[in-house]
């Protein structure tokens, strides 16, 4: 029998992955990640000391990571009849949140969900899992592990296309694979939600959480200059032909390709088209401003052997948006050139852009540049 560590936030998805990983003979430990205040209680198993406990204030919200969100995870916990511990991890939240709000305060647009994935699911997760004697780290996303005739297993989007999250997986370690397990990524989100109806879950019906868990009000804005109060990033907002049209209270207000909120009325659809975090400038434009063909991309992650020549492969640049037909090459400096055969809209510094070949994730980097 394989032990598994499951994230478990609380939602639908991972609560049904626990039962599907129980069904297949696996022995469940559930984990919460929370980035809330500390707890002098501690949990053991197998007589090993756990990672402290969390405080379960039920007026501590924080979006996906708030205590009602735990409270629903110890419930379905309760309910499979397997171990269940909460977390902290507010120091590497802190590590999250220092990125996001870096991100926005230099012009570009941040990913943490990403991050996270990197950082903390399978990241952190696995150093608990080691500490517990774990053979594997499990988590609800709509992904799926295949296995390939030699090197570690190949990750792939999820069969329900609405909901495939294999974007979001792309900068895991390729080493890391072979002990990942991904249970409902075989599956159409209705069926996931009429399985947890039908072993009587009660996060069946629960909404799937929008918000970025540590910004619950989501006004990333507002949360941004909480943090960096005496960071002044107000400007001009100029047209693409250097015409001064209106002013901004701050670059992390705006994102390339925002239409709506510029805070200036055109007469006509305009867009972001580009940000200039040293003048502080909000450079807006026409749609047909925005269309790139190309991009550069840096700290690039693999889940394939690199490959040495230039290669056709179809390249996301956001979570939502469709593969996009493209070339990609390696440059000597690592850093990834994706050419596409027609154009984009929308390329945002700071997003990822993640190689497929087909189904299967190959893997990308972060956008740093687009003409």
């Amino acid at each position: 029998m394989s032990r598994v560590v499951l994230a478990m936030s609380g939602g639908v998805d991972s609560s049904v992955a626990a039962h599907l990983l129980l069904e297949q003979g696996h022995e469940v430990i559930g984990v919460f990640m929370r980035h809330g205040e500390e707890s002098p209680v501690a949990c053991t198993v197998d007589g090993k000391m756990l990672l402290p406990l969390v405080s379960e204030r039920p007026d501590h919200k924080q979006g996906c990571c708030s205590a009602s969100d735990a409270e629903d995870a110890r419930r379905v916990a309760d309910n499979l009849d397997i171990p269940f511990f909460a977390l902290n991890l507010q120091q590497e939240f802190g590590r999250i949140i220092d990125y996001f709000v870096e991100e926005y305060t230099i012009g570009r647009t941040p990913n943490p969900c990403v991050m996270c994935n990197n950082w903390l699911k399978f990241g952190k997760l696995f150093d608990y899992a080691d500490s517990v004697g774990a053979d594997f780290v499990a988590t609800g996303h709509y992904a799926r592990l295949t296995p390939q005739p030699s090197g570690p297993p190949a990750l792939r989007r999820g069969v329900d296309d609405g909901k495939d999250q294999a974007y979001v997986l792309f900068g895991v370690g390729r080493e890391l694979l072979d002990r990942m397990l991904l249970p409902v990524g075989d599956y159409q989100k209705s069926h996931i939600r009429e399985l947890a109806g039908h072993i009587g879950l009660r996060v069946a019906e629960k909404k799937d959480s929008q918000e970025i868990c540590f910004v619950s009000s989501g006004r990333h804005e507002e949360f941004v200059r909480a943090k960096r109060p005496d960071v002044d990033t107000s400007g001009a907002i100029v047209t693409t032909d250097g015409r001064v049209v209106g002013q901004h209270d701050g670059i992390e207000r705006y994102t390339i390709g925002q239409r709506k909120g510029l805070g200036v009325a055109m007469g006509e659809p305009y867009f972001v088209v580009t940000i200039d975090p040293e003048e502080r400038r909000v450079v807006i434009g026409k749609k047909e401003d925005l269309a790139r063909s190309s991009l550069l991309a840096g700290q690039t992650n693999w889940l394939i052997d690199p490959p040495t020549e230039p290669f056709a492969c179809e390249a996301k640049i956001r979570y939502n948006s469709p593969p996009q037909p493209a070339t990609a090459t390696i440059l000597p400096d690592g850093r990834l050139a994706v050419e596409f055969e027609e154009r984009l809209f929308g390329v945002a510094p700071g997003q990822a852009v993640v190689c497929f070949e087909g189904d299967r994730v190959l893997g990308g980097g972060w956008i740093e540049s687009s003409s």
